[in-house]
């Protein structure tokens, strides 16, 4: 029979070489996949969950290749943040998409590189709520991953947004093993609150400890004894039973910490985790005390071990038993570089003796002298758990400050402890009688005495043999435990970090399935033993004195094991084993979390958004937040928030609507007619986090309508002017659309103002200062620059200015004014005018006439109910009529300023004189046309920006300059004719104004907001530039203040333009202050009252806002060049050495002679110091150090620098001064007398050179010490270097080996050092224990006064404590 074709029998060999071929191809295929796929550009994606959904919004980082489609990234979202897909949008959230609010396609097919992705860069997506409803939660059974890519392993989390770049998803890059959600891994997390890490480990190993969770579970808690919210074991209870029934994730720890008597402060300190161990024992057994788990912690932690000495001479021991909770393992023996390779390494070397010889040898009892010995530690008996801490914190003897030992250190995970136990001890007579100290050092393992006392008091033993037996029991029992000493590991606490801070976590074995998990704080995982082996610590290298360095910074800490005994070894209780407290426990703790449940649930479903209603009688916009449930209707909103608003008594419900508004451009978007059963949700587009629009509680009176606002429309607000009144009015609100012409916007304002739209100018506001004059009548208001919101002015008059060019026109310049002026608060000094202000008002009216009218136009505006205002103003008015009179019959000025200063008087006398009788005069405003002089005019208090950076010569002006013809006073306009404004001129229509002024015959002088910057044609014959005018309008009202603000003190409310500069500000000041611009200060008030002085004459009042507030303080204010200094007393030899005297002027170009005389009246007058000039000195005030000695000759900014708010020294000579020269050297020596206790008064000491030699001369020839007996020591610290008299003679470095002082360690280059010096053959003074006590008393509180206390003082650390009786007093002393 021949076979077919296809059945054909192919050969061994073809058959061979065929698999063969189609395996290679296949492999090479799969080769080629990866090579695209490594070359392939990868994309970043970075998308935040922003519903409600969660109580914490997550953020999804991953990376993706290029190639992946759309439904793929909507799957792996979904795994990720526990969404089911399908239920939730994702949307763009930067970029050029950021405008694209449609949410992507997750149906298409696309790839996202083709959806817009954009590769190499960060591609920002929201995660949002899918037609108004939220995602829903995946089931937790249904085996989803954890909730953020930064839970899948078991060290200290990564840093936000670091990335890794290899594989689809940043854990995956990792090489622990991921996390597991809670069903699958059965266990609960605990939160963080801030530095808790260490409090959560040992938490968790608790709970994970049968016996101590079994033990705990049987106390019960009495209610009627103890309040539960401080009861220690009550509130762990509560936590194990949260652990063990929650269907949280992770649970919160601050019940806990609140037994403790702890506070927010304590979750932001970080400690040691087994010095939490040990407090924590020690709490929980002072609670204990009387019950059944009284004994508990020492049943299950407790140890037991000898420290002795045993001479080696006679065999004779002294020895003592010491009780334990944990063994302190060290990492590197001291001194060595080579740390112990494993811990039985480590215990080996903790009971090694020593051999105490030559000068430590030991007094032995028998022999009655000192002989070699041994000393070590013996081990009696183990506890049930043993714990071992490493010590990898320790303390660098050359750097001076902790460090973490990371170096390898292997743990066994059974660890057999029979090879450490000294079982001959057991044997020895002398077990039988010794001391048992363990109540009196429990959990040291070493004592700090020796004890010899062969006492029969050993009747309780606290180790793990608890009962007393006699000696065969005790061998029998000890020999039996060392066969059956092994220990299983089950818990180690790993810190990662260094010894300045780090995290906590622990790696725990479950009992019940023997799985290793890691507990992160709220992040629960398995593990594996390979993860156990990575905290061993160390590098791959060999291990050396460096490897520390180099090594993990994660490593174990705390080792926890279990003795294998299966009669004493615990199974956690079954649900159906607990008493019934625990049982009613459970069920309580289950209730409440249903109930926080549903709560939680409710507040997912509860919109959250921002709430304004303007007050209909208050008139004040008032701003709350609105929560509404989803499923509420409109109507029912509306009444939550007009009860939320407290409208009940200003206005009926029915006269109230909510409307979407947008509080940023104060917009009213649209209100929603017809939709009043509409549920919320609906409406507000879904529950959310965010919203980007606000709500209105808009309100009616009950005889109008409301305006429908649809979607599309902007608002604007319009505001009518006056010319006539110069009043603008308050706004109406127009709705209108941007396609919109001019001449349509015109008639529809036309309607709601009911003025003549063909007359109508209209004025936009685009922003501060930007007012187009809208001119052309076919423009659509979007091509205008309508937006949103929008702020119009409107003019419908039959005026001439409507002709006039817009620039020029009084609307301008109206509005102009309007848009630049604030309203200011000034606070005014305790003190009438004196006459040193009518001086000076004589002074500027003699020298210019037109000053007159300046100083009556301001008495124009203050008319009011304050009296000293008034006082002020009728003093100042009078003495002007007079001086006016007189001078104009002096005939000082020509003609026609003499009419002209008649013209001025009669212009201001009228409105002076029908005060009383008209209304309309009470509120006259002081608007003054003003403008500042040219630089070199103007008088200037301190450097603007550009002299900081250019001249800073002394100001040729001084206070003489008020009598300047040319001084930059206030006029009035007395032609009134309207002068163009600055603002909208050119080049061309400024100097053409410049010029026709100079052909005028009349001489005015007007103040301007800017400093002139003509050429050299445009200054006169006088040098003075003719600056353009500017209106600079100013008004002032008395002001009564509120309660609070201090009783009879005077202030005004000012209008004034905010580009006025603070020069003509303080002039227009003057009339109320009562003295000349230059004799007071003026401080603006920041938040807190914090003040500080406004100093630049030249700056302008732009950096102020509306409402600030500012205080007047008399004192003159600084000129240009001159700085304010304070003046301090050094006082060397006084318990305070530093003493404020006053504040004091200092100028540029100035010497120190100069600065001296002209302190000496006032340290007369205001200090009570007579002195001459040549008994004091000037020196520099570092703190409080003194510093370099001021010559006489020396000149402020060329020898010696200055600055603002400077300080010197002033220091009282006892004799002529030494310090002639630069080049001398002037210290502070103080003697210390060791036979005395005492340290001498300062004395002033003056070198020639820094020689030590001459030093020691000078110290000699002022003491008497010989020279080869004088030693001396530089000070520390802050002068006066004090330090206690016990520690000066050995702490201070001594006779230094230098030959000068400008050298280390001295590094003494200026003066004020301090130098102690002492003879060295003089012997210090024997103290008994009773007058050391006392000294050291004394001593404590004289430094504790002074506060000069110098020691080596790290970064403290606050004591970790449990308070059994709740939180601490606030006590001020304490730490």
């Amino acid at each position: 029979m021949v076979p077919s074709e296809e059945n054909q029998l192919v050969p061994k060999e073809d058959m061979f070489w065929s698999c063969r071929q189609s395996i290679f191809a296949e492999m090479k295929k799969k080769f080629s996949q990866v090579e695209s796929a490594a070359e392939e550009p990868r994309v970043l994606c970075i998308i935040q969950d922003t519903t409600n959904s969660k109580t914490v919004n997550e953020r999804v980082i991953l990376n993706l290749p290029a190639s992946t489609p759309l439904k793929r990234l909507f799957e792996d979202v979904a795994s990720k943040v526990g969404y089911m897909n399908g239920t939730f949008d994702i949307v763009w959230g930067n970029g050029d998409n950021v405008t694209d609010t449609t949410p992507i396609d997750q149906n298409s097919d696309k790839t996202i590189l083709d959806a817009g992705f954009e590769p190499g860069k960060k591609n920002f997506l929201h995660l949002t709520d899918k037609d108004g409803e939220q995602p829903h939660i995946m089931p937790e059974e249904s085996g989803t991953t954890d909730e953020s890519a930064q839970d899948r392993f078991i060290g200290p989390l990564p840093r936000e947004g670091s990335v890794g770049c290899t594989n689809d998803y940043v854990s995956q890059s990792y090489s622990y093993s991921s996390v597991l959600s809670k069903s699958e891994t059965g266990y609960v997390g605990l939160v963080n609150q801030a530095m808790t890490c260490y409090l959560n480990s040992l938490l968790q190993t608790l709970f994970m400890t049968p016996e101590f969770r079994n033990a705990l579970y049987k106390w019960e808690f009495e209610e009627s004894e103890e309040d539960p919210v401080m009861s220690i074991p009550y509130q762990l209870q509560r936590l194990f039973v949260l652990l063990q029934t929650s269907k949280k994730r992770a649970i919160e720890t601050t019940d806990v910490t609140r037994s403790f008597g702890w506070d927010s402060s304590e979750a932001w300190q970080q400690h040691d985790v087994q010095e939490l161990c040990r407090v924590m024992f020690d709490a929980l057994e002072q609670k204990w005390k009387q019950t059944e788990q009284a004994d508990l912690i020492n049943q299950l932690y407790q140890g037991k071990l000898k420290d002795y000495v045993r001479c080696l001479e006679c065999g004779y021991e002294g020895w003592r038993i010491d009780t334990y909770l944990d063994i302190p393992l060290v990492i590197r023996p001291y001194g060595s570089n080579q740390a112990f390779a494993s811990v039985e390494e480590a215990l080996h070397a903790f009971i090694q003796p020593e051999i105490l010889d030559g000068p430590n040898q030991y007094f032995c009892e028998r022999c009655k002298k000192k002989c070699d010995a041994r000393k070590g530690l013996r081990f009696l008996h183990f506890p049930y758990l043993l714990t071992l801490q490493l010590k990898r914190f320790d303390f660098d003897y050359t750097t001076m400050h902790r460090i973490k030992l990371n170096d390898r250190m292997t743990f066994p995970e059974e660890l057999d402890m029979s090879v450490f136990i000294d079982v001959e001890d057991e044997k020895s007579p002398q077990t039988e009688s010794c001391t048992d100290s363990g109540a009196e050092n429990e959990g040291s393992c070493h004592s700090d005495q020796m004890s010899n006392d062969f006492s029969n008091d050993d009747g309780v033993d606290e180790g793990i043999c608890l009962e007393s037996n006699s000696a065969a029991e005790r061998i029998s029992k000890a020999g039996s435990e060392k066969s059956s000493l092994l220990y299983e590991l089950f818990s180690v606490m790993v810190h990662s970090g260094s010894a300045a801070g780090g995290h906590y976590y622990a790696c725990i074995k479950s009992f019940s399935d023997d799985q290793w998990y890691s507990f992160n704080d709220q992040h629960v995982s398995k593990i594996t033993q390979e993860d156990i082996k990575k905290t061993y610590g160390g590098s791959s290298g060999s291990r050396g004195y460096y490897s520390s360095a180099f090594a993990s910074s994660t490593n174990a800490y705390m080792l926890i094991y279990r003795l294998k005994d299966p009669t004493r070894n615990a199974k956690f209780l079954e649900a159906h084993e607990y008493p019934e407290h625990i049982k009613q426990l459970v069920q309580k703790e289950r209730e409440l979390e249903e109930q926080e449940k549903r709560q939680r649930e409710i507040e997912r479903n509860t919109c959250k958004i921002k709430l304004f209603c303007m007050h209909p009688t208050k008139q004040i916009m008032m701003e709350n937040k609105l929560e509404v449930h989803k499923d509420r209707t409109l109507k029912e909103a509306v009444e939550i928030a007009y009860k939320l608003m407290d409208l009940e008594e200003a206005v009926p419900l029915d006269c109230c609507r909510l409307v979407k508004y947008d509080e940023f451009h104060d917009y009213l978007e649209r209100s929603y007619e017809g939709e009043e059963d509409t549920p919320m949700g609906l409406l507000l587009g879904g529950v959310k986090s965010t919203y980007m629009f606000d709500l209105l509680l808009e309100t009616r009176r009950p005889d109008q309508i409301f305006q429908c606002y649809k979607p599309g429309e902007v608002m604007v607000k319009v505001h009518v002017v006056d010319l006539k009144t110069e009043s603008v009015a308050p706004p109406i609100s127009v709705r209108a659309y941007l396609n919109q012409t001019v001449s349509e916007f015109k008639q529809l304002i036309s309607k709601a103002t009911h003025l003549p739209a063909e007359t109508m100018r209209v004025v936009l506001e685009r922003c501060y200062n930007d007012l187009r004059l809208l001119n052309v009548s076919s423009k659509t208001l979007k091509a205008e620059g309508f937006f949103r919101s929008n702020k119009v002015f409107i003019e419908s008059s039959e005026s001439l200015d409507r002709h006039v060019t817009y620039t020029d026109s009084h609307l301008w310049k109206l509005l102009d004014r309007h848009a630049n002026t604030i309203r200011l608060y000034v606070s005014l000094p305790e003190q009438s005018p004196g006459s040193q202000f009518r001086r000076a008002v004589y002074q500027k009216s003699s020298g210019d006439a037109g000053n007159l009218d300046e100083a009556c136009e301001r008495v124009k505006g203050p008319v009011g109910n304050m009296k000293s205002v008034e006082a002020i103003l009728e003093e100042s008015t009078e003495k002007l009529k007079s001086l006016s009179l007189q001078q104009q019959q002096e005939g000082d000025n020509g003609d026609s300023s003499k009419s002209t200063e008649a013209s001025d008087f009669e212009n201001i006398e009228s409105p002076l004189n029908e005060v009383d009788s008209s209304a309309s005069a009470e509120n006259r405003e002081l608007e003054n046309q003003i403008q500042i002089s040219d630089p070199e005019n103007l008088q200037s208090e301190e450097r603007s920006d550009s002299d900081v950076n250019n001249d800073r010569s002394t100001s040729s002006v001084d206070s003489d300059i008020l009598s300047s013809s040319h001084s930059s006073d206030t006029l009035c306009n007395v032609d009134n004719a309207p002068l163009p404004l600055a603002n909208g001129l050119d080049s061309h229509s400024i100097t053409s104004s410049r010029r026709s002024k100079a052909n005028q015959g009349k001489k005015e002088t007007w103040d301007t907001a800017e400093e002139d910057s003509g050429t050299d044609s445009e200054y006169d014959e006088s040098g003075k530039s003719r600056g353009e005018a500017q209106y600079m309008y100013f008004k002032s009202e008395p002001y009564t203040a509120d309660e609070g603000s201090g009783e009879g003190q005077k202030w005004l409310l000012v209008h004034v333009d905010k580009r006025i500069t603070l020069s003509a500000f303080k002039q227009h000041l003057e009339p109320f202050v009562g003295v000349p611009s230059s004799h007071f200060k003026v401080f603006r008030v920041y938040a807190s009252n914090q003040e500080f002085e406004s100093v630049r004459l030249n700056e302008t009042l732009s950096s102020f806002s509306d409402d600030n507030k500012i205080t007047i303080r008399l004192g003159r204010a600084l000129k240009k060049g001159e700085y304010r200094v304070k003046v301090y007393q050094l006082l060397i030899n006084e318990p305070e050495p530093c003493k404020f005297l006053l504040d004091a002027v200092f100028a540029k170009g100035m010497t120190v002679r100069q600065s001296k005389e002209e302190l000496l009246p006032q340290l007369r007058e205001q200090c009570g110091l007579d002195l001459t000039i040549d008994r004091f000195r000037l020196r520099k005030k570092t703190w409080k150090n003194p510093g370099t000695v001021f010559l006489d000759y020396h000149i402020y900014e060329e020898d010696i620098n200055i600055s603002s708010n400077w300080e010197v020294f002033l220091e009282i000579l006892d004799g002529i001064e030494k310090m002639k020269s630069m080049s001398q050297l002037a210290v502070l020596s103080r003697r210390w007398r060791p036979s005395e206790m005492k340290l001498d008064s300062f004395q002033e000491v003056v070198l020639e050179s820094s020689s030590v030699e001459e030093l020691k001369e000078k110290l000699s020839e002022i003491s008497g010490i010989p020279l080869e007996n004088l030693e001396f020591a530089k000070g520390r610290g802050t002068f006066p270097c004090d330090i206690s008299i016990l520690e000066i003679h050995q702490d201070l470095d001594w006779n230094p080996k230098v030959s000068t002082l400008n050298v280390w360690p001295l590094y003494i280059c200026d003066d004020g050092a301090v130098i102690f010096y002492r003879d060295k053959t003089e012997e210090l003074m024997e103290l008994t224990d009773e007058q050391r006590n006392e000294l050291m008393k004394k001593e404590s509180s004289r430094l504790q006064k002074t506060g000069h206390r110098v020691t080596y003082s790290p970064r403290k650390e606050k004591a970790l404590k449990i308070y059994l009786d709740g939180a601490p007093n606030k006590d001020l002393t304490q730490d």
